[in-house]
């Protein structure tokens, strides 16, 4: 398959997750790809795994200097930013810190991630620009404050960049997963497993996502049959986002 051939990708977030399974996806539909995170053993490994067509670079996304020293005079013609966290509490008790801490991942990453790669792709000749964001950036859930504050920045930041750069040839379109099947959410608790299964019964689709499944997505809008798509929402959620309050499932 090569739905993606001659594209140079970069996924940040990719050791492990929804990062993972797009990297997997990417090099088997004919991509060369960067797998950046802060994991360093797990990204090596992936890398390793994947062959020839991956590599693995260190990237803490919150930090200006070292986007620079990941993308220098690359030109990526595909960024995912899916690099994020979670964190739990309630208004009050969210420390200044801690919200700071996920504002410089999730959104200050994103940013920092897009503006690296515009000069790269502008000579490229355009490109394709994935943002993670969340269901929390559609509509709000309690106890994430921070978190659901920078999915919704990072879906403003979206439509700007599609507006500007879209005369360049590049696409700039946000993903908007549901409950997805992976570490994040043991990792923000302290480890605790959780049963998701419960989750998923509440769902119209019955079930959580898999990585995988967000994978085939971030796929799409990365490859050329997703070519009059800018600017946009694409929500994979198992139809959690279809009802309201008021609705009974």
């Amino acid at each position: 398959m090569s739905r993606l051939a001659g594209k140079r990708a970069l996924i940040t977030g990719a050791a492990r997750g929804q990062g993972a399974a797009a990297a997997r996806r990417f090099v088997a539909e004919g991509a060369r790809v960067i797998i950046a995170d802060v994991l360093d053993d797990e990204g090596k490994a992936l890398a390793d795994e994947l062959g020839e067509p991956a590599e693995f670079r260190h990237l803490d996304v919150s930090q200006e200097d070292e986007w620079g020293a990941v993308v220098g005079d690359e030109q990526i013609t595909v960024l995912v930013n899916n690099a994020g966290i979670l964190h739990f509490a309630p208004l009050a008790d969210t420390s200044l810190a801690d919200y700071e801490r996920v504002i410089r991942i999730n959104q200050i990453g994103t940013f920092l991630g897009m503006r690296a790669v515009i000069p790269g792709m502008i000579t490229a000749g355009g490109g394709s620009i994935i943002n993670t964001s969340s269901i929390e950036g559609l509509a709000a859930a309690p106890t994430l404050v921070a978190y659901t504050a920078s999915k919704f920045a990072i879906r403003g930041m979206t439509k700007v960049a599609a507006l500007e750069l879209g005369s360049k040839g590049i696409r700039v379109n946000s993903v908007h997963p549901g409950m997805i099947d992976t570490r994040m959410l043991p990792t923000a608790l302290g480890g605790v497993e959780v049963d998701l299964s419960r989750v998923g019964k509440r769902l119209p689709l019955r079930r959580v996502g898999r990585a995988d499944e967000i994978a085939d997505l971030i796929v799409f809008l990365a490859s050329d049959e997703s070519s009059y798509c800018t600017g946009a929402e694409f929500v994979a959620d198992g139809g959690a986002t279809a009802s309201h309050a008021l609705s009974v499932t």
